[in-house]
């Protein structure tokens, strides 16, 4: 994108608001229109860096960069390739949906029990087949072990000031 129409509009403009002002000044806004281009030209660069930057923050396929070549400016858009999806992690021992029933007594809170009836019958499954997936779900994608503690830090339990200060 060359950028020197933009900036002769910029000189015409501030040659013709000097006109009515007689020759000196019309001279004057020519001087000051010829000094300003460097800081002009480097104002419109920074505005297009910035739009490219607004518009990269907006596309989920695709970056938008500003590359200067002599007194030029490109925009170019680059594609990004999607992300993979996350490997699922590898759970401990595969289970069997064909094997063998068995029963098994579940205790939990009457809360709790109607909150499960009413999702389960809201997706239109039983109670025992909506809590066979839940289960099924908690034990192929277990948490990750909690991580170990660390050294006792002095002052209060769980607070901690990090950072850098120069007086």
């Amino acid at each position: 994108m060359d950028l020197t129409p933009y900036l002769e509009t910029l000189r015409a403009d501030l040659a013709a608001a000097a006109a009515p002002g007689g020759p000196e000044t019309t001279r004057a806004a020519d001087l000051l229109g010829h000094s300003l281009e460097s800081s002009a030209r480097l104002a419109l660069l920074e505005a297009l860096s910035d739009a490219a930057a607004e518009i990269t923050t907006r596309l989920t396929d695709a970056t938008v960069e500003v590359r200067l070549r002599g007194r030029e400016a490109d925009l170019v858009v680059n594609q990004v390739a999607p992300e993979p999806p996350a490997a699922a992690p590898a759970a401990g021992a595969p289970v069997d949906p064909g094997g063998d029933l068995t029963r098994l007594t579940l205790r939990m809170p009457e809360a709790l029990k109607t909150h499960v009836e009413q999702i389960a019958a809201a997706e239109g499954i039983s109670v025992n087949a909506w809590l066979v997936r839940a289960v099924t779900a908690a034990i192929s994608f277990p948490p990750p072990p909690p991580a170990p503690p660390g050294p006792p830090r002095p002052g209060r339990p769980g607070k901690s000031l990090k950072g850098y200060f120069q007086a």
